[in-house]
């Protein structure tokens, strides 16, 4: 049995980086000369430079409690939410936004068995909700509604039932539900206040919904299997820790992933206990160690079509991440060795194809191979793209939808008929009063650190500014993520107004090797931070105008917005001002309050609360605050279960006590950055009233 719904979700975190939820982007300025890197050199030994750990000034004692406790909206009290909500914009302001943002597309979707509906997620409501095709270019049928964003999962094998995932206010606690592929009511599998309830697999029989929820315990996730015709849940796996039920066998042998940091998991097989008159006990399965135990490295995998085989993605054997067949203890490759990460792959029902994507200099390259021969299989023509995602395939096999993006228009969803070798695109984008040459490509280009190594970036620039033209530098989230070529209607908000659009893959980004990736784990970011400061020096002396320097802005979203708020203290002077959305003002606080099942995680990548607490105090925003010379715009949703609010709270109050010109926006009814439309339109709206400001642009 394969796990279609577990591939979906981790081409869905490509899709998110791809479609750009919180990543923006803008351009303008000549035309940089700096030539496109073939790859960032890895992290080699350097000649000493002066680190952050040297520059900073002594941390002062750590306070015994947080300035805060806790996250969610009871954090918050009436009284802050008041004086920090969102101001009206002026009209004009509004307008430009509103018609960026109704330039968007669906998300690929899932077909269903017999390759006669797609069913997908869409925004054309304000809110992500759910619709149906009944064939290609066919007017789509709304499936679900309300003010509740809702996502499709997956369809059951025989194509009865759609599965659903809904949350509430950003609060990150989705609740799991089926409903009836022609519409209708929905039913609750579980949604429960303060649990997360996540999709895992649906049986290849279509009987049994596996999930997993951390409702046992806040830190730790159980496994459960519910069955579809009795509405019955049982507990199939229950021991601490952070455990994923990634695939499943036709013996009901379980392949399970314990994580144990930030890109760092565990694999192992779970033999169910016997069955019983009603149930499996829980407690007398096997678990058996396959892989990654005590390793702390990255994996991902799935059962592959052989006896005892396990398909493997891992940069273990190497710099870069590589498909691997498992067999009894050793990794074969069966992707080619490449200058570039694989980022992901995927293994259908049928075990017939294994489909994987290779990165490269963040453009996204689609690549087949045989299941058993493990020969690659020729693909047929594809139409020219900056990424070629596959998405989802039938349970037969024949059918595998595909998502692929230019930097012209949004990402259109296709469906390839393996059989025939057709593809038909079954949906296109919105584009609402707009010329798709309208919008400006990102060009690959880079710019060198204090120590030679060169760091890429995507540059987008308007075709027309006021000479020097005003420059924002973007840095995106993660600190894991990485920002791709492609399209960006959110870029185009900022590129309309004026502005240059960089973005950079700092060290500790993604898709650039495992070196790169690591270069900040924990005391480590001390000696690469200043990767922020140099992005400024860079521009400032490269994208100027006859002799003159342009103004210079940074902006983030969640650790983007953490490297927006470093840019601003502990470098001051580097930036003109600056914008944070989400991020982080003290990594000691934050790790105190964030949720529990992530703070296990981000210890890795950040270092232990009490064991490097001196390096964390180092490492945050707010031990710089007297450094501050300009002014900075800080934007947060209050029932944020990652960054919670109080570290927005706590820094806009310092800043407000040493009379330091800033602004902080609180959404009551928003998490992790702006999900609904009317709050998406204010966000963007007030960063571009706030660095135009600033910085100028029109």
């Amino acid at each position: 049995m394969s796990s279609p719904s577990t591939r979906r979700r981790r081409h869905d975190g490509a899709l998110l980086s791809l479609l750009g939820i919180l990543s923006l982007s803008a351009a303008c300025a000549p035309a940089s000369s700096a030539p496109a890197p073939a790859a960032p050199r890895p992290v080699a030994p350097a000649p000493p430079v002066p680190s952050v750990s040297a520059e900073a000034p002594r941390p002062a004692p750590a306070p015994e409690r947080p300035g805060y406790e806790g996250h969610g909206a009871a954090s918050v009290s009436p009284e802050i939410l008041a004086r920090y909500a969102p101001p009206p914009l002026p009209d004009d302001v509004s307008r430009r936004i509103q018609v960026l943002l109704d330039v968007r597309a669906p998300s690929g979707g899932v077909l269903g068995p017999d390759g006669k509906a797609l069913y997908f997620t869409w925004t054309i409501t304000g809110t992500r909700q759910v619709f149906r095709l009944d064939g290609p270019q066919r007017f789509p049928l709304q499936l679900t509604g309300g003010e509740d964003p809702t996502v499709v999962q997956d369809v059951t094998p025989g194509g009865a039932h759609l599965v659903l995932s809904r949350d509430r206010k950003g609060e990150e606690n989705p609740g799991l539900y089926l409903q009836d592929v022609k519409g209708g009511p929905l039913l609750a599998i579980q949604h429960k206040p303060g649990v997360q309830t996540q999709l895992q697999f649906v049986s290849d029989d279509g009987r049994h919904v596996y999930y997993r929820a951390n409702d046992v315990k806040k830190d730790a996730y159980a496994i459960y299997r519910y069955d579809i015709a009795s509405k019955q849940r049982e507990l199939v796996f229950d021991r601490e820790g952070i455990w994923r039920a990634v695939d499943a066998a036709a013996d009901g042998r379980l392949l399970l992933a314990r994580d144990v940091g930030s890109n760092m998991s565990e694999f192992y097989e779970w033999a169910p206990g016997a069955q019983g008159a009603a149930k499996a006990d829980p407690a007398a399965g096997a678990l058996t160690p396959l892989f990654g135990q005590g390793e702390r490295e990255d994996y991902r995998a799935m059962f592959g079509a052989a006896p005892g085989e396990v398909l493997v993605l891992t940069p273990r054997l190497g710099e870069y991440r590589r498909l691997y067949s498992w067999k009894a203890g050793k990794l074969t490759p069966i992707s080619p060795e490449l200058p570039f990460d694989v980022s992901a792959f995927s293994i259908d029902r049928a075990r017939k194809r294994i489909l994987y994507t290779v990165n490269e200099r963040g453009h996204t390259r689609l690549r087949a191979l045989d299941a058993r021969s493990h020969r690659e299989v020729k693909l047929p023509a594809l139409p020219a793209a900056d990424h070629v995602v596959p998405v989802a395939t039938t349970p037969n096999g024949r059918f595998t939808t595909l998502l692929l993006e230019t930097a012209r228009a949004p990402a259109a969803s296709y469906i390839l008929d393996w059989t025939t070798g057709k593809l038909t695109q079954w949906h296109t984008p919105s584009m609402p009063e707009i010329a798709p040459d309208a919008f400006a490509a990102a060009t690959l280009e880079s710019y060198p650190a204090r120590d030679g190594t060169q760091i890429p970036m995507f540059v987008r620039r308007p075709a027309q500014c006021e000479r020097p033209c005003p420059v924002i530098v973007h840095f995106h989230g993660g600190p894991e993520s990485q920002i791709k070529a492609g399209f960006s209607a959110r870029a185009q908000i900022f590129v309309d107004a004026g502005f240059v659009f960089v973005e950079p893959n700092v060290r500790g980004s993604d898709g650039y090797g495992k070196t790169w990736l690591h270069a900040d784990d924990g005391a480590k970011r001390l000696d690469i931070i200043t990767d922020i400061e140099d992005a400024a020096k860079f521009v400032r002396a490269s994208f100027g105008h006859e002799g003159r320097p342009p103004k210079v802005g940074i902006f983030g979203g969640s650790y983007g917005g953490y490297s927006a708020l470093l840019g601003m203290t502990m470098f001051a002077g580097a930036y003109d001002a600056g914008a944070a959305v989400v991020g982080m003002s003290n990594l000691v606080t934050f790790l105190q309050n964030t949720a529990p099942y992530r703070r296990i995680l981000r210890i890795s990548e950040y270092g232990d609360p009490e064991k490097d607490r001196e390096a964390l105090i180092k490492l945050s925003p707010i031990t710089y605050l007297d450094r501050v010379k300009a002014p900075l715009l800080i934007v947060q949703g209050v029932t944020d279960p990652r960054v919670p609010a109080g570290e927005s709270v706590q820094i806009q109050r310092a800043l407000e006590a040493k009379k330091i010109p800033s602004e902080l926006i609180l959404f009551a009814d928003e998490g992790h950055g702006a999900q609904k439309r009317d709050n998406q339109v204010l966000q963007y709206g007030h960063l571009v009233r706030f660095f135009r400001t600033h910085l100028g642009g029109r």
